[in-house]
């Protein structure tokens, strides 16, 4: 099932998992392939917009400002949606908004019966509140009929990838999974071919049977429109477009930050999403649902339901410096940018946001309770602020975040379970006296003595460290200290040149 098995509360450390990952070649070659692809597409549109840095900072001020008023925005929304048709419910945290679905699906069925099955639009937040899971655990199954989401879904694996679940899957593997998973009746599926057409054909059998005949959908939001109470989903095949306009019953679940003000503000962020996440210019399917239309020739759903989903994001908004992390619009730049997720795929980081946005979304949802290890999983090159575009300063949020982390694991006795957080109090006690650090200098030099080996160059080297100083020396040689410090330096060309001035005289 898609998301199971995602859960930051239980997942191992990033770089414990990291270190399992990286000695998946495969793995790691489907993920730079995939990334490549999305970086030079990306590249080449972005080059097109002189505009670009301004269309940037237009969709910082968009979304700077509307967290700002979110409470105003949110308001607003809920006004307009329910004057056109629809039913808006809140959730204060996933198990609340887990609930309030299995709830409304329950209803959906033709007087009122449970439906046993759903179609679903790929959604991250239904992700993050493992909305599938419990609708599984309550006798209904989801059908995610977004390619890259049903791949995961009968692969029963895990999403890698913000925008394309299943870019660590090549074609070879994704045709092994049809073969076993899709039992249709009268298809043979073990002459499946392997070009992407061939895949993408066995996909459109498989769920054209379900668009024609499940009645409930569930889907997610890009956004939220607040002067108009519309709900805007792009997608790239036609698959939203099935979920939004064939089902009697929609159910849309959406983060309290996906509102934006105006429908006018769609100008901007629907030149900014695609061009970031996939390279394109434009989306080739974006709908904007409001309400709904109970005329007998109307289109699309006769009941409409939006769930808001908080779930700590409200915490998040309270924090003036970690408030950024909430612009994101999703768009998985900086995972592509990445040279940490690159390496590790998504994975590693053990919940559905992957990569540096996942890096200080996580542990902000889990309230810095778990998954303490993601501001950690950055080398804070900067990379992720130079792509995204809407402009969130990452690595200013992870050093926020790993401060927290700090301040966490050094309150009370948990110092004494935590040799990282004593040895980094042991260097800050000897940064702060010149003395201490001088004879710490001198210790150094005589502990590196049986550790160290010179090369034939005479050049000393440190190729292994014990304990947890070992991760310096797994993947790198360390030069051994020089002989005299700057200091020492500095004190003998001073001295140098005045015995210099003094036989001059």
């Amino acid at each position: 099932m898609s998301g199971a098995g995602l859960d930051p509360r239980t997942a191992p450390k990033f770089q414990v998992a990291a270190r399992r990952l990286v000695g998946d070649a495969q793995m790691r070659k489907n993920v730079r392939h995939a990334t490549n692809v999305i970086q030079t597409k990306r590249a080449k549109v972005v080059a097109e917009m002189p505009d670009w840095e301004d269309l940037r900072e237009s969709g910082r001020q968009i979304r700077r400002h509307t967290l700002r008023h979110l409470d105003y925005y949110l308001l607003q929304f809920e006004k307009n949606c329910t004057a056109a048709g629809g039913v808006v419910h809140w959730a204060r945290d996933a198990e609340e908004a887990r609930q309030i679905v299995i709830k409304l699906v329950k209803q959906s069925g033709p007087q009122g019966e449970s439906p046993t099955e759903i179609i679903k639009i790929k959604s991250m937040t239904t992700e993050e509140i493992q909305l599938n899971q419990a609708l599984e655990e309550a006798g209904v199954h989801a059908y995610e009929t977004d390619l890259a989401e049903l791949i995961i879904q009968l692969g029963h694996d895990q999403p890698s990838h913000i925008v394309v679940p299943a870019l660590h899957k090549n074609r070879a593997q994704i045709r092994e999974i049809f073969q076993r998973e899709m039992h249709l009746p009268g298809s043979d599926f073990s002459n499946l071919g392997g070009t992407p057409q061939d895949l993408a054909d066995a996909a459109r059998r498989f769920l054209r049977e379900k668009f024609l005949r499940v009645k409930t959908a569930v889907s997610g939001a890009n956004f939220l429109i607040a002067d108009t109470g519309g709900v805007c989903i792009v997608e790239s095949e036609g698959n939203g477009r099935m979920c939004l306009t064939l089902p009697e019953t929609l159910i849309s679940v959406a983060g309290i930050d996906k509102v934006v003000p105006k429908f006018s503000d769609l100008e901007v962020m629907l030149q900014l999403l695609p061009r970031s996440a996939t390279g394109e210019r434009m989306n080739p399917y974006n709908s904007i649902w409001t309400g709904v239309d109970k005329t007998a020739a109307g289109d699309g759903p006769r009941t409409f339901h939006v769930v808001l989903v908080d779930n700590a994001r409200t915490k998040i908004l309270a924090d003036e410096e970690a408030r950024q992390t909430l612009q994101c619009i999703r768009c998985g730049a900086c995972l592509n940018a990445c040279p940490v997720y690159l390496q590790t795929g998504g994975h590693a980081y053990g919940s559905v946001y992957a990569g540096p946005i996942g890096a200080i979304l996580t542990p902000q949802l889990m309230e810095m309770h778990h998954a303490q290890s993601l501001p950690y999983a950055s080398s804070l090159c900067g990379a992720c602020y130079e792509v995204c575009p809407v402009k969130i300063d990452i690595p200013e949020v992870l050093i926020h975040l790993r401060n927290k982390v700090v301040k966490q694991q050094s309150s009370g006795l948990n110092i004494l379970a935590n040799p990282e957080v004593m040895a980094l109090k042991a260097v800050a006690r000897v940064f702060r006296s010149e003395a201490v650090f001088r004879i710490a200098q001198k210790l150094g030099r005589l502990a590196e003595l049986p550790l160290s080996h010179k090369d034939s160059n005479g050049v000393g080297w440190i190729d292994w460290l014990p304990g947890m100083l070992g991760g310096w020396t797994q993947v790198r040689d360390l030069r051994v200290m020089p002989k005299q410090t700057f200091r020492q330096w500095f004190e003998a060309r001073e001295k140098a040149g005045k015995k210099g001035a003094a036989d001059g005289k």
